[in-house]
């Protein structure tokens, strides 16, 4: 490359114009096949950046410079625990023995011998976490994943996962959880918690992509989509990728 550089630098230019110009082209509500509702998501991802900007980031940053980070590695520990359990019936929805059993061995050894979760005894074991929802065993029941669809404050999602999102949110632990007052503030925890998580990542995404609504839209669809197949197809079963 340094024998050339003018050469090099002329290449990196037309590979930027022409990564704009796709960007540009992406705009149109018939681009993707799997998004024929992009004048809306667009609309409603700029809705959520907003509220992000204005709410959302500022009380995350807060929470991660005012919270130690064992404490909010706690914090999630506790709430990935949470999830193990949901993942649990999901895998033995979908007939994934191998993972059902990591989700319930992961689930029993975090809240007997984890504090309830808070310290994660069961990856330091090696038991590999499986994370599976409603709209995942959806997938494996054959369900095709649907256009993709951007959710108030929730963001990404298709519309398979909108139509399994209640069931997701009836089968929260959380939900069982009284007075309404505590349930609300781990709810509010647990948002929060996660945003912080994403801090970096945002950074990032912003700095680094052209385009990230169209980054976000097609990273998530691959994500839920199975592996060796495009997120359009309409007939892979949902898996997520083992290092998801």
């Amino acid at each position: 490359m340094k024998k050339n550089t003018t050469t090099t630098h002329g290449r990196l230019a037309a590979a930027l114009g022409a990564a704009l110009l796709l960007a540009g082209c992406a705009s149109g509500p018939q681009a993707n096949p799997a998004d024929p509702f992009e004048p809306y998501n667009r609309g409603m991802t700029t809705f959520n950046e907003n509220v992000d900007k204005a709410v959302l980031k500022p009380v995350a940053t807060a929470y991660r410079d005012v919270t130690p980070q064992p404490v909010r590695t706690g914090v999630s520990n506790f709430f990935g625990n949470l999830g193990d359990a949901w993942s649990f019936v999901n895998s033995v929805l979908q007939l994934r023995g191998r993972e059902a059993f990591d989700s319930l061995v992961r689930f029993g050894t975090n809240t007997v011998l984890g504090l309830g979760g808070v310290l994660d005894i069961a990856s330091e074991a090696g038991i590999a976490r499986h994370k599976q929802d409603f709209g995942l065993t959806l997938g494996r029941w054959g369900v095709p994943t649907g256009p993709y669809l951007v959710l108030p404050l929730l963001g990404p999602s298709t519309v398979r996962d909108t139509a399994a999102l209640p069931v997701d949110l009836y089968a929260d632990p959380l939900l069982a959880v009284d007075p309404v007052s505590a349930r609300n503030s781990l709810y509010a925890l647990r948002f929060v918690n996660r945003r912080a998580e994403l801090l970096r990542a945002t950074s990032v995404l912003d700095a680094a992509a052209l385009d990230s609504y169209s980054f976000t839209r097609d990273v998530y669809l691959r994500l839920r989509a199975a592996p060796g197949q495009t997120a359009d197809d309409g007939d892979d079963d949902g898996r997520l990728p083992e290092d998801y």
